[in-house]
């Protein structure tokens, strides 16, 4: 499975930001990971082929996970950016499994989304 996002940037704190991330073939859930310097990966957002998702606490309300499964395709909506939000976002996939579980996961590159105050 290759794994190809897009949409990281610079937004002052209070703006939106939107990560898309568009996989190779079908995938059963497909979410978001991020890491900021200093701090332990953490999850973002996931959502499966049948439209379940599952958010990170520090997120719930703020970001919107949706996807295209036509497409193949992933997108997160971020709202009310905070500074720490900044880190760089993963993309995740895995074709069985919940993303959540550390198994048979596939990773994208990171796109940095970088929030200023």
């Amino acid at each position: 499975v290759q794994l190809q996002a897009s949409g990281g940037g610079l937004v002052q704190a209070g703006g939106s930001l939107r990560l898309s991330c568009a996989a190779s073939e079908s995938i059963f859930d497909m979410g978001w990971y991020r890491q900021a310097p200093g701090k332990q990966r953490e999850l973002v957002a996931s959502i499966t082929s049948g439209g379940t998702t599952n958010y990170g606490d520090s997120v719930k309300g703020r970001f919107t996970i949706s996807r295209d499964n036509g497409k193949n395709t992933v997108y997160l909506q971020m709202n009310n950016l905070k500074p720490e939000d900044t880190a760089l976002y993963y993309c995740v996939a895995a074709r069985y499994t919940p993303i959540t579980m550390p198994v048979n996961r596939r990773w994208g590159q990171g796109t940095l989304v970088t929030v200023s105050s």
